[in-house]
């Protein structure tokens, strides 16, 4: 089954979804990020071009000759089933959406970011019951503590 982490409690959404992008790039890992809302993930592409004051954490479109040799692809499509890396590495899924992501299970790995606004924290929620439902594994992370505190 996917392994499906909530890290929850993020101050904002997207900025918090670049930072753990970045991570996923400076451990040499590969991240597809789906969002099916053009706006949000066109925010989000702008946001991984501006992150960062003196790089920028490269990433393109799906639809992109590159995609397949990207660190980090953008769709709002459902995603392509994940093709694994020379070291047989899959690469994880964030997603960005309101909703589940089409496809989810043939990922090993879902991320969810998840703000403390109201509307979020209950799209969220229902994201959660939907994937217990399939038997998914669960991991709550809680950002707003701060690390190796109380």
């Amino acid at each position: 089954m996917t392994r499906i982490d909530f890290a929850f409690g993020a101050p904002d959404r997207l900025p918090m979804a670049c930072q753990v992008a970045g991570k996923r790039y400076r451990a040499g890992q590969r991240l597809v990020v789906y969002c099916s809302d053009a706006t949000r993930l066109a925010a989000f592409d702008k946001l991984l071009w501006t992150f960062e004051d003196i790089s920028f954490l490269p990433h393109v479109l799906a639809n992109d000759p590159l995609a397949a040799s990207s660190p980090i692809v953008l769709t709002a499509q459902a995603p392509a089933a994940p093709v694994a890396d020379a070291g047989g590495e899959l690469p994880w899924l964030m997603n960005l959406d309101d909703d589940c992501p089409p496809g989810y299970a043939q990922f090993a790995r879902v991320l969810e970011i998840v703000s403390g606004e109201p509307a979020d924290r209950q799209t969220a929620r229902q994201r959660w019951r939907t994937y217990q439902e399939a038997g998914h594994d669960l991991h709550a992370h809680d950002l707003s503590k701060p690390a190796g505190g109380a």
